[in-house]
């Protein structure tokens, strides 16, 4: 084997090991992206879930201030 098959031979490992690395980057990409879009979907579901208890405690403050408003 010559040096420019070595060269050559060189190349071709570098270029798989570089193709390797960046499917990798890619998968771990698509990985995160999937884990991201499960925690939103569970955080809209608990907003939702808890919209109504919340709107409840935020009537109750708004009634409670409105009342000692009034009385001063």
């Amino acid at each position: 084997m010559n040096n420019v098959d070595e060269a050559i031979s060189f190349f071709q490992i570098q270029t798989l090991r570089s193709q390797r690395r960046s499917h990798r980057r890619g998968q771990t990409l698509v990985e995160y992206a999937l884990i991201l879009a499960i925690i939103s979907v569970v955080a809209i579901g608990v907003m939702i879930s808890l919209g109504q208890q919340v709107k409840g405690v935020y009537s109750t403050i708004t009634s409670v201030v409105a009342s000692a408003a009034a009385s001063h």
